[in-house]
């Protein structure tokens, strides 16, 4: 019935394809035919009319090339304003920009200037470099403050500074009075204070002095020449630079004259009557001279650099002022709206040539449209009439072919219906079979293991009444052997007493000379101790003996390079002078020693502001490592704290999984059934692997490799449950998980979805008629035609009520 319906069923398809088609062009043909009878009307009516348009078209374009020849000019002429004004534009941010890189190196001058003079400036009042007694003078206010020191009076050229300096380094520190008199007043302050000493220069005791004529050397220039100097300091300056001359090179430059004094231009070399010095310049060398005149000098850089930073901000706001009003004066707008209306021009005047050259075609093209459709009309009326009675003949056969497909539907529903009966009949028996069947391999599988166990009880049994006639033998042999060895026995007791007598006598002895060497070596360890302990006071008193030595020492030379005193005569000890020299060459040799120190020059005034910057580093680098090395105590102290939690949290979910694992196990196996999760590593459980154990009764599988299809199924399915119930979720979604299962375990799976399905919705797709027949709702996918398919939702639930 069912291939009489579809055979009927598929010619009842074509037939209605063909009807639907036949109809289907006829109506278009009558569309087209309809269409091309207007487009004819159409086409006559508008060829009259764009006739008249052509001749408006010629007018309007001659109209529109005027407009836009006189639109041209007034454009290229603005844009020849534009240029001009971008380029001016252009230069001044140009200027704007060479104005601000001027600023810019002028106030980075001006910082440099103010730096140099604010060091300068302290480097003067603190006088940097100097004595403690000048210092002291300098401070004291009962004596004349405004007496300058030789180095505040003079100055020279920067490439000249390091060779004066050195030359007039014994006078540097001499400070220049007016008379004798204020010359003994410090010289006495400085006394009674116990500062020290100083030197001074009395312009009062120059007044006769009269400066010889400078002699003419060839690549040598006279020091008085070089150096810059007040009037009134000009006997002085005279007198200490007189026949001093600078050599511009090296030893081989130096004229040959014994009567005056020579100094390379480098002050490396110095040559005297009957002598030469020399050597290596230091980094700081150069620095004193000068001081208050270059504080001025740079005092009126810094104004003139302030007055010309002032000048180049004026000059960078005229300019930006300038460059604002070019900006705001711009053509570009009205560039872009006279470009604007001349494209639009030259848009309407294209628009109406092409216009005009499309209707000069449609007018040479409408005829030969005409004909065409005309032709066309003659056809389609042609086909039309063939086509109609071909559908009336296809109707009929459509109608009969209704008729007896409508008969064969209700004859296939009623066959349907006897198929559902006797499959449903079927399946149940089939389940029944199947039932018996499973239960018969069970009693088989127990009886073949109960078999297996009792043969294993019954060889242990056998072995066991085997090992206990041995024993029994051997148990014999030793009593027997036992009663033989008592006599033995006692004659070595009697041998063991007499040995042990002799023992305890050797002992006694041992103890007696073990005590008198422990009274020996207690003795010789409180020698050792006392040893010790002397040993070290005489260490201590020695160290101490050599630091009052050192101490002595210094004290010895301090007094003796700074004050010119003795120790030793003042002590007045009767210890032998080692050193024979005369008096005048000890004192030659201080003084040696004294100028020495001298030239190792003054202290470097910028060890300070060296020391200070390093000290900030280093105090930043100590703060930086203790605050990584607090960041990493705190970070390693959050990572176990996470830890801890992680395990806790862990553990606590392993263990409540591994009990609903055996809760499920047992529910979807038998209660008899075992199951456990293990970790492989419990002292790092956060790594270790996890062990998932599963025995059916019956079986001792080594993995769960070795179990069934079937058993691995639901021995997954509780893992996953027991996961599950750990945090439920709303939703679980089943893909064929039953397909390997049989009907007892499909419904044992289906009885704890049944469970769980009171507080989460479970979506299983499967093809198992058992558990399609424990839903509550089915959708189920059917292709009612070829190529179409659609779902169809039943609700077992209303057919239950």
């Amino acid at each position: 019935a069912q291939e009489a319906f579809e055979g009927n069923r598929k010619l009842f398809t074509e037939k209605r394809e063909r009807l639907y088609t036949l109809k289907k062009e006829i109506e278009i043909k009558e569309i087209q035919l309809q269409t091309l009878k207007t487009e004819l009307d159409k086409t006559e009516t508008d060829t009259s009319e764009q006739s008249e348009t052509l001749a408006q078209f010629d007018e309007h374009l001659i109209k529109l090339e005027k407009e836009l020849e006189g639109k041209q000019k007034v454009l290229e002429k603005r844009k020849h304003d534009e240029e001009r004004h971008t380029t001016a534009i252009q230069k001044t941010t140009e200027t704007i920009d060479l104005i601000r890189d001027e600023l810019t190196q002028v106030s980075r001058k001006l910082d440099s200037k103010r730096n140099e003079y604010n060091l300068t400036k302290s480097l003067v009042e603190n006088l940097e470099g100097f004595p403690e007694a000048i210092k002291f003078l300098k401070k004291k206010a009962n004596w004349n403050k405004n007496a300058p020191l030789l180095s505040d009076v003079i100055t020279c050229d920067e490439k000249y500074r390091v060779t004066i300096e050195n030359y007039l380094e014994a006078y540097m520190n001499f400070y220049i009075v007016d008379t004798e008199r204020q010359a003994f007043e410090a010289v006495d302050i400085l006394s009674d204070a116990s500062k020290g000493k100083a030197n001074f220069f009395v312009l009062d005791a120059l007044d006769h002095y009269e400066a010889r004529e400078t002699q003419i050397f060839e690549n040598a220039i006279p020091a008085t020449e070089i150096v810059e100097y007040d009037p009134k300091y000009k006997r002085l300056i005279s007198f200490i630079l007189e026949n001093v001359f600078i050599v511009n090179g090296g030893p081989a430059d130096i004229p040959m004259d014994n009567n005056a004094i020579f100094i390379t231009e480098s002050g490396k070399y110095t040559k005297r009557k009957f002598s030469v010095s020399g050597g290596s310049v230091g980094l700081f060398e150069g620095k004193r001279i000068g001081r208050a005149k270059n504080l001025e000098k740079l005092e009126r850089d810094i104004k003139n650099l302030e007055s010309k930073a002032v000048d180049i901000k004026e000059k960078l706001d005229q300019k930006q002022q300038e460059l604002a009003r070019l900006k705001a004066d711009t053509f570009k707008s009205e560039i872009d709206q006279l470009q604007s209306d001349f494209n639009r021009t030259n848009e309407e005047f294209i628009s109406v040539k092409t216009k005009k050259e499309q209707l000069g075609q449609m007018l040479s093209t409408h005829a030969n449209r005409r004909e065409g459709i005309v032709n066309n009309i003659e056809t389609l009326s042609k086909s039309l009439e063939q086509l109609k009675p071909e559908v009336v003949t296809e109707e009929e056969s459509f109608s009969k072919i209704e008729s007896v497909i409508g008969e064969l539907e209700e004859k296939a529903k009623l066959e349907n219906v006897q198929l559902s009966e006797k499959s449903q009949a079927f399946n149940e028996k089939n389940i029944l079979f199947h039932q018996k069947q499973n239960r018969v391999n069970s009693i088989n599988q127990e009886i073949s293991y109960k078999q297996t166990a009792f043969d294993g009880s019954k060889h242990r049994i056998e072995k066991n009444h085997q090992e206990l006639d041995k024993n029994e033998e051997e148990i014999k042999r030793l009593v027997t052997s036992s009663e033989s060895n008592e006599g033995e026995l006692i004659a070595m007791y009697d041998e063991k007493e007499s040995i042990e007598k002799g023992v305890n006598e050797a002992e006694k002895d041992y103890y007696a000379q073990r005590g008198d060497i422990d009274v020996a070596d207690k003795t010789l360890r409180e020698l050792q101790r006392k040893r010790e302990q002397s040993d070290t006071l005489m260490m201590e008193l020695q160290n101490r003996l050599n630091e009052t030595k050192l101490e002595l020492s210094s004290v010895k030379e301090r007094l003796s390079v700074e004050f010119n005193v003795d120790l030793d005569q003042l002590l007045k000890t009767e210890e032998d002078i080692t050193d024979n020299r005369p008096v005048h060459e000890l004192e030659a040799a201080v003084l040696k020693l004294r100028d020495k120190i001298e030239k190792m020059g003054p202290v470097n005034p910028m060890a300070m502001e060296a020391y200070d910057e390093i000290k900030e580093r280093h105090t930043f680098i100590t703060e930086q490592r203790d605050d990584l090395l607090e960041a990493k105590d705190s970070l390693l102290e959050t990572i176990g704290e996470i830890d801890t939690v992680a395990k806790e949290t862990f553990l606590e979910a392993f263990a409540n999984i591994k009990e609903n694992f055996i809760k499920v196990f047992r529910s979807l196996f038998t209660e008899e059934d075992d199951c456990d999760l293990k970790l492989v590593d419990p002292d790092n459980p956060l790594e270790s692997p996890i062990e998932i154990m599963a025995k059916p009764k019956g079986k001792k599988p080594l993995t769960i490799n070795q179990l069934s299809g079937g058993e691995k199924t639901l021995t997954a399915t509780s893992l996953l449950f027991s996961i599950y119930l750990l945090k439920p979720a709303p939703f679980c979604i089943f893909d064929e998980v039953d397909a390997p299962l049989d009907d007892a375990n499909i419904d044992k799976f289906n009885n704890i979805i049944k469970k769980f399905s009171n507080e989460s919705q479970f979506i299983i797709v499967t093809h198992n008629k058992r558990t399609m027949a424990a839903t509550d709702i089915i959708y189920g996918i059917t292709m009612i035609e070829q190529g179409v398919s659609r779902v169809v939702p039943v609700d077992l639930r209303e057919l239950a009520d």
